[in-house]
């Protein structure tokens, strides 16, 4: 007869599971994400029953805030004089010789703007140019 006392051993608990949930959960969240570069940039699209889905990732994305202010690849130009906007073009197109140039413009931005863009991008050689739209429903 055995009169000592057992002690069982602690219980282990494996978090290892608990871990690759966790790791699986955070890499579904990241990849199901969507980034909007535009969405750091405060801009009233002009609305249009039809716009194009297209998407090219080697297109210079330029954006005109209500301000006059420019952005270029989602990177703020230091002022809004043509021979800084004809840099940044230039450094953004890289080797492209003939870059897709898209062009955000928010609806309340003044006209001189947009036609001061598009004139330096002729003046560079650019001339495949593209405006973005926000899609609007029948109701509006």
């Amino acid at each position: 007869m055995n009169l000592r006392k057992s002690n069982p051993d602690d219980p282990e608990v494996n978090l290892t599971p608990l871990i690759d949930v966790v790791f699986l959960l955070l890499i579904f969240f990241m990849v199901s994400t969507t980034f909007d570069r535009a969405s750091a940039i405060a801009i009233e699209l002009p609305r249009a029953k039809t716009t194009d889905l297209e998407e090219n990732k080697d297109a210079v994305e330029v954006s005109v805030d209500a301000k006059g202010r420019f952005y270029i690849n989602g990177r703020q130009l230091v002022n809004e004089q043509t021979a800084t906007i004809r840099q940044a073009l230039r450094v953004a197109a890289g080797s492209q010789t003939e870059p897709r140039i898209v062009i955000n413009a928010d609806s309340k931005v003044e006209y001189q703007s947009i036609i001061t863009l598009m004139d330096v991008a002729r003046q560079l050689g650019y001339a495949r140019l593209s405006f973005t739209a926000a899609r609007t429903t029948d109701d509006e």
